[in-house]
């Protein structure tokens, strides 16, 4: 597996508004052909989530063991609807970046760890809902929003994953993801998909479920 390069320190926070549905089994060739419409990054990678202790409100990640990721949720934006195609849960968060040195996790689920292995095809699109070139946004001065279809692999089995991601002027960010979504389900997913309020939530409420404990979310 090859990590993504480590990214820089983002200790000011960056606000984000995000949907996401999860999936059991292996992503399938149709689900793939279909987000294919769109070019995309493509990056490998393992993400360990901290679990325990639990702090209320915050999710807490070593991405590709170079950096400790915190986010900090602000609430529920209400749901994303796109005329019966999806359902979601619209999520408000912040979160910052700090680089730490390699992490060695042995031994999987330890202590609270849970090591989640992604494998990410990114798209980035501009306000105006077209994709553009795969780099962040520069000095955030104008809302972007990733789709992004991951490949998971997470206590011991397989599992696929569609989100999106807005990030830029708060007041901004709706719309931008709104917009995404349109045109990203402007051709329905294949049949036996049906992305609903059921499968959206994020990577770390999603994991305290499969642990059978209370997230955030539950408070």
């Amino acid at each position: 597996m090859t990590p993504e390069p480590p990214q820089g320190a983002v200790t000011e926070g960056v606000s984000s508004l995000e949907v996401r549905w999860i999936f059991p089994g292996p992503l399938e060739t149709a689900v793939a052909e279909w987000f294919g419409r769109f070019p995309a990054e493509i990056q490998s990678r393992e993400d360990t989530y901290l679990l325990d202790p639990w702090l209320r409100g915050l999710s807490v990640k070593v991405r590709g063991g170079v950096a400790l990721d915190v986010k900090e949720y602000r609430g529920s934006q209400g749901m994303l609807d796109l005329a019966g195609r999806a359902r979601g849960h619209l999520e408000s968060w912040r979160k910052w970046s700090f680089p730490m040195d390699p992490l060695r996790c042995d031994g999987g689920d330890l202590a609270g760890r849970i090591p989640v292995r992604k494998r990410r095809r990114i798209s980035q699109f501009s306000p105006a809902s077209r994709p553009v070139a795969t780099q962040p946004s520069r000095g955030g001065q104008e809302p972007r929003c990733a789709a992004e279809l991951t490949e998971i692999r997470a206590l011991s089995h397989d599992w696929w994953t569609l989100g999106f991601e807005a990030t830029g002027p708060h007041d901004l960010l709706r719309s931008a993801l709104q917009a995404t979504a349109e045109l990203v389900f402007a051709q329905a997913m294949p049949a036996r998909v049906a992305p609903g309020p059921v499968e959206s939530s994020s990577y770390a409420e999603w994991l305290h479920q499969q642990r059978g404990v209370k997230s955030y979310a539950d408070a």
